[in-house]
């Protein structure tokens, strides 16, 4: 029995020394990147690029980001929920870019499953992910945290976030973003992507020189110089999301650390806490449930929705959408009244 035990113990010590030095080791990446060994090229993190940008016929008037949670390994492996959202999303705002194809764990848009060395380890890990044993494709969250990490640390964070600003950019140029014609720029961070959506604010504002919002649907961020950056964070919150929780590791975010970029960006009224009701993280019950309803019957991912549309709308004006004065004036769908009088509320309270 003794023998077993200490076999255990070994075994459980040897994986945990192979994480921290797997933690310890993360950082190269981003310091290659920074020291040049990688070269300047951004990839197209694996999706085709004949389709990258979709078919439109208008000038959109904003372009989103969907930066999706920690289980990414390229830019191509989006869950269902997550395309169905991103689908309903688009029907519902036409005349917003969305952008949904970067993966931006990786400096330079490199999917795992693309890299010189390890492409074989990460392939081998999302196929486990996939089809199971689901266990074994979480190397792929782990990975992911790591950069994460990485990105809210103040030593690496600033060479991570401006290289995420770059990887940005680029996507956006891919789907016809005109610099010589700015337009407004929300990036929408779910889950762990919270910390994405904060990370790249600053350079994004000063390169760009357009409004920047992000948005963070139950997303998990730190303390970060974006904050005081972003012209307003719209933080999705479900009464039963435990995730986001976790952020609260961060020093950063703790109520006394008064000079902190988060309690600063609060005190500047730029963070919104948005109630989403008795929602949770993910899977079902997730904001992203296409079969768990609200009480007067309303889906959860159209609750989501239309919390996102109207928090977009309220700072993109376009000619199209002022009214008919020889119409009658149109009757706002109940829910969106209602998300539009939510979003009132929690920025009255900021």
């Amino acid at each position: 029995m003794w023998e077993t035990m200490i076999d255990v113990l070994t075994y459980v010590g040897v994986v945990i020394v192979g994480f921290l030095v797997w933690a310890a080791l993360s950082p190269f990446e981003v310091m290659g990147w920074w020291a040049g060994w990688f070269g300047e090229k951004i990839y197209d993190g694996g999706v085709n690029q004949t389709a990258g940008r979709r078919d439109t016929t208008h000038k959109p008037d904003c372009y989103m980001i969907f930066m999706s949670g920690v289980g990414r390994a390229t830019g191509e492996t989006l869950s269902f929920r997550e395309q169905e959202f991103l689908r309903r999303l688009s029907d519902a705002m036409p005349r917003m870019e969305i952008v949904d194809d970067l993966f931006l764990y990786s400096v330079n848009n490199m999917p795992l499953t693309g890299q010189p060395f390890f492409a074989r380890m990460w392939r081998w890990a999302l196929r486990r992910k996939l089809n199971g044993p689901i266990l074994a494709g979480y190397l792929i969250n782990v990975r992911n945290i790591w950069q994460l990490l990485i990105s809210a640390d103040h030593r690496y964070g600033p060479m991570f976030n401006q290289a995420v600003a770059e990887v940005v950019i680029h996507g956006l140029q891919r789907y016809g973003y005109d610099p010589t014609d700015p337009r407004p720029i929300f990036l929408l961070g779910y889950s762990g992507a919270g910390q994405l959506a904060i990370g790249p604010v600053t350079y994004l504002k000063e390169w760009l020189c357009v409004p920047v919002y992000t948005i963070s649907l139950g997303g998990v961020f730190a303390s970060a110089p974006g904050m005081e950056d972003a012209d307003r964070i719209y933080h999705l919150l479900g009464r039963q999301d435990r995730a986001p929780r976790w952020a609260m590791i961060a020093p950063g975010r703790w109520p006394f650390m008064v000079s902190s970029h988060w309690n600063r960006a609060r005190r500047q009224g730029k963070f919104v806490a948005v109630d989403m009701g008795d929602m949770g993280h993910t899977g079902r019950g997730g904001y992203l449930d296409h079969k768990s309803t609200l009480p007067d019957g309303t889906l959860y991912i159209d609750k989501t929705v239309t919390t996102i549309v109207d928090i977009v709308r309220r700072h993109v004006a376009t000619p199209s959408r002022l009214p008919d004065p020889h119409l009658p004036a149109p009757r706002p769908h109940p829910v969106a009244a209602e998300a539009a009088e939510v979003i009132e509320v929690a920025e009255a309270a900021a």
